[in-house]
């Protein structure tokens, strides 16, 4: 006679999920250890929410007006959004292949060829590492910049300090982790309000500015090419452009590192990818013509005496600082929402990469406390890094936004490596593993095709907007970038090839 469990199913246990979920945590060997209480709208809402396009594409609005110009901001957000795409599909797929927080670094390891397998998944998890928790420090820099720029907008006399901001991103951390520790059980419902309120800030903004905004004339917004970063030629400006838009979109990989928290894992995540991507590009594109045909005098808004170049337009169209403060609260919200869900994600790549043994402290960081159901030590290591790459930016501005700039780098390197174990199986004629979100015949050129996009935004992604550059202008980001690898590197052959042998050691290959 079967018992209640069984007749109901996995849905009696909420800690276990679904019966497919206890099948692809048999496989891997792994532990459920955290509670899978997110489904598929709250899935859609923590991804979008992160992404953050529309609010992104604000506030990087200079990468593209320096660097290509109006017309440039629009075609390079249509290159961008079907390039990342196609890697959002690419990773799509591999997350119903294999669900779990580790992501990036556990494909690796099962999917790449055997003698490069355990190398390639410790330095993509250093990576992986390196780019979440980065990502931490640097939306709550941006968060305090706003923050800085709304006192300086409502109070001329303001003088900006670094120290002002180093507290400020503690402050703003601060906040995230709280909400991650105290509320992590109602955090699927407070994903819902904040996809409300994406949707509601949207609107606002755009309406606003449609409605208060002098017109840009059609023709200078859609063929107005611009270079004013100084390089050798218009095509060569205009590319370097491309990254403002691919920093709107980066990070679809976010709900992969909740996955042992979805119900369904396998076929919920990559749908919340997918249409998460498909919402991102288009309230994207709207707020991108909106800002184009809104901006005004180009100049001036660069030149903004608060240092962001979308309140100045916000100010210019309403005319009214409390009009200005109002949108930009919106989005000052927003970003704050963002690092919710990014110390969520960091906190869970932390402790699914230390619970393989890829981390120093491995043990302490991968322990979950009984009836907790959450990484608290990861969680709070995430606190202690972004504090003290805060502290950086007292002593130099410089290095600090070198270090929190080389995430997306850090990032598209575990995305290329990735997709490229998975291109070469298809090469090979190798079985994959079946899946129940699937790119069928599309496989093969979607992965190209997203290979070929990320070699170039990584190309681009390490150069400067300005030329001939300074000390304060230069992209440093690809010498700290070379650091952490080589520090990877080394850590690896000196005591990480002793302790680590990647998660595909307990993957159960006949399941």
């Amino acid at each position: 006679m079967m018992s209640v469990a069984e007749v109901m199913g996995a849905d009696a246990n909420p800690m276990a999920g679904t019966a497919e979920d206890q099948d692809d945590m048999t496989r891997i060997g792994k532990k459920q250890e955290l509670l899978r209480n997110f489904q598929f709208l709250s899935v859609l809402a923590f991804t979008t929410v992160i992404i953050a396009t529309w609010e992104t594409v604000l506030y990087t609005v200079s990468y593209g007006l320096i660097n290509g110009g109006l017309a440039g901001l629009i075609w390079m957000f249509v290159v961008a959004a079907v390039g990342m795409s196609t890697v959002v599909l690419s990773l799509a797929e591999m997350a119903s292949m294999a669900p779990t927080s580790g992501g990036q670094y556990h494909w690796v390891s099962e999917f790449a060829p055997p003698g490069v397998q355990k190398f390639l998944s410790f330095l993509t998890g250093w990576l992986a590492t390196l780019a979440w928790q980065t990502g931490i420090a640097s939306g709550s820099y941006l968060t305090a910049s706003q923050i800085q720029a709304l006192m300086l907008l409502n109070d001329p006399s303001y003088v900006f300090e670094r120290w002002h901001g180093t507290l400020l991103i503690i402050a703003v951390a601060t906040v995230a982790i709280c909400l991650n520790i105290f509320f992590a059980k109602q955090l699927p419902r407070i994903e819902i309000f904040m996809l409300v309120l994406h949707f509601v800030g949207f609107f606002a903004i755009v309406i606003a500015l449609w409605v208060t905004a002098p017109r840009t004339p059609a023709k200078i917004v859609i063929t107005d090419f611009q270079n004013n970063g100084g390089w050798p030629n218009l095509g060569l400006s205009v590319l370097i452009g491309l990254t403002g838009p691919v920093y709107s979109m980066i990070a679809s990989d976010c709900a992969v590192h909740m996955a042992e928290e979805i119900k369904d894992a396998s076929r919920i995540l990559p749908l919340g990818m997918v249409w998460s991507m498909i919402i991102s590009a288009i309230s994207g594109f709207i707020m991108v013509l909106t800002f184009c045909f809104s901006v005004g005098d180009v100049e001036a808004a660069l030149s903004s005496p608060t240092g962001q170049t979308y309140i100045q337009v916000f100010y210019n169209a309403t005319g009214s600082r409390a009009g200005t403060t109002f949108m930009t609260v919106v989005i000052a919200t927003m970003t704050l929402c963002n690092i919710v869900n990014n110390v969520a994600s960091a906190s869970r790549q932390l402790y699914a990469f230390a619970r393989d043994r890829g981390l120093p402290c491995s043990s302490t960081l991968s322990y979950v406390k009984p009836g907790w159901a959450i990484p608290l030590n990861s969680i709070l290591v995430c606190f202690i890094v972004t504090c003290l790459l805060s502290l950086i930016n007292i002593g130099s501005a410089v290095a600090f936004n070198a270090i929190v700039s080389l995430g997306a780098a850090a990032l598209f390197s575990t995305y290329a490596i990735s997709i490229t174990c998975i291109l070469i199986k298809r090469w090979r004629g190798e079985p994959l593993r079946p899946r129940r979100w699937s790119l069928g015949k599309w496989g093969a050129p979607v992965n190209v095709a997203a290979m070929l996009f990320m070699a170039l935004f990584y190309f681009f992604s390490f150069w400067p907007l300005f030329t001939p550059t300074e000390a304060a202008t230069m992209n440093w980001s690809i010498a700290i970038y070379g650091v952490v690898v080589s520090f990877a590197v080394v850590y690896y052959y000196t005591h990480g090839r002793l302790v680590y042998d990647g998660p595909v050691v307990l993957v159960k290959k006949d399941l």
